[in-house]
């Protein structure tokens, strides 16, 4: 039997309404079974509509899609939804609030209005795989339910410094849908014995339901952590500085976009900038980062793959890496790397995960020493580098 997945989607653009519908309903996977002009009216056609696929504009008036994926979570704790956001600063702010808000994931709209042939590809490439995949997902769970995992803390609202923005978060965001690769298994872990070198640097890969994970990670570090720590995020730009902006706010260490020849300092967090790969390497008794517009790898650029590897060579047996919640198999090969220079290599645990298919790769061939939530990983680095560990950061603190 052909996959048939029912799509349900909100913009305030007709536009942008027919262009979607169009391109959507031409695809044989794929049936539109309801729009809307803003949020409040996707609200009150959702019950009717009952799609698998619920898509959002982020700006829209009445209502717009942080608030609208909000209700829409609450009144559905496993569909997917997905954001269709402008990249803007104010565009990125909101698909950030979102997705701490319950939407599963998001999609950049293509840039200029003018190429509509450009507009129809980009859709076609980028939207519609995650339609079908989300989708698909979604019918598999309505056929074999499970009990969903609730987060707990996003990047808005799990404990911040002072002065840190709040979410609008209505209810808390879900983790639907995890990807469990054939044969793998949430106890899937490296058969290497032994002890570990101590850890000189940090490096994580993630993407799907990073912003949630990472919050939960680097919030319980300590102020004195003594390693960097260098994240390549799946995102566009714009939104990785903003990214970076909030987990500033909800940890006790600076963390920043990653700049190019800067020097890898101590308990400082670098994020690779969106559109761009991330490296490191030893120069002399230092480390310095340095970006580069290659090719993208898994078809994302900022890549895991290229840190990893890149940590794996300048750092060797001293590298620690960490897999986390994320779509596809990226990072893989980079694990690979780092557990041939005598590495260490966690994942998150399956559990924990909005989708376990890059962290499941790793599980499954091998390489992770251990599988854990991200909270629980920031204790395994603290125990691994011999650090303190303090109390996650508080609200007002």
């Amino acid at each position: 039997m052909s996959i048939r997945i029912k799509v349900f989607f909100a913009d305030d653009s007709s536009v942008v309404r027919r262009l979607l519908g169009d391109v959507l309903q031409a695809d044989p996977r794929i049936d539109v079974v309801g729009m809307a002009k803003n949020g409040a009216e996707a609200i009150g056609e959702f019950a009717r509509a009952k799609p698998d696929v619920v898509l959002l504009d982020v700006e829209m008036p009445v209502m717009d899609g942080v608030d609208a994926a909000g209700v829409i979570r609450s009144m559905d704790a496993q569909i997917p939804i997905i954001m269709f956001s402008s990249i803007t600063t104010r565009g990125g702010e909101a698909t950030l609030d979102a997705l701490a808000n319950g939407a599963n994931d998001y999609v950049t709209k293509p840039m200029g209005t003018g190429h509509v042939s450009e507009a129809i590809k980009h859709i076609q490439e980028i939207l519609i795989p995650k339609i079908i995949d989300w989708g698909t997902r979604y019918q598999m769970a309505l056929e074999n339910p499970i009990k969903p995992a609730v987060s707990t803390n996003t990047a808005a609202s799990a404990g911040a410094k002072p002065g840190a923005p709040t979410s609008r978060t209505i209810a808390p965001a879900a983790k639907p849908l995890g990807s469990t690769p054939p044969g793998s298994g949430s106890n899937a872990t490296s058969n290497r014995t032994g002890s570990r070198r101590p850890p000189l640097i940090v490096a994580i890969g993630v993407s799907t339901g990073g912003p949630d994970a990472l919050s939960d990670f680097v919030r319980m570090l300590p102020s004195n952590f003594s390693v960097p720590i260098v994240i390549a995020q799946h995102m566009p730009p714009v939104f990785t500085q903003l990214l970076a902006n909030r987990l500033n706010q909800a940890c006790n260490l600076d963390v920043k976009e990653a700049i190019d020849g800067n020097e890898l300092t101590p308990g400082t967090i670098w994020i690779a900038p969106g559109g761009r790969h991330l490296a490191v390497a030893r120069q002399g008794v230092t480390y310095r980062m340095s970006l580069n517009d290659g090719p993208a790898e898994n078809s994302c650029r900022p890549s895991a793959d290229v840190l990893f590897r890149s940590v794996a060579e300048a750092y060797g047996s001293n590298a620690l890496a960490i897999v986390m919640t994320g779509m596809g198999k990226d990072g893989l090969a980079g694990a690979k790397a780092i557990n041939a220079a005598g590495g260490t290599i966690l994942a998150q645990d399956q559990v924990s995960s909005v989708v376990w298919g890059m962290p499941g790769a790793v599980a499954n061939a091998g390489l992770a020493d251990q599988l854990l939530p991200p909270s629980e990983l920031a204790e395994e680095v603290l125990r691994r580098t011999g650090a303190s560990p303090l109390a996650p950061v508080e609200a007002g603190a």
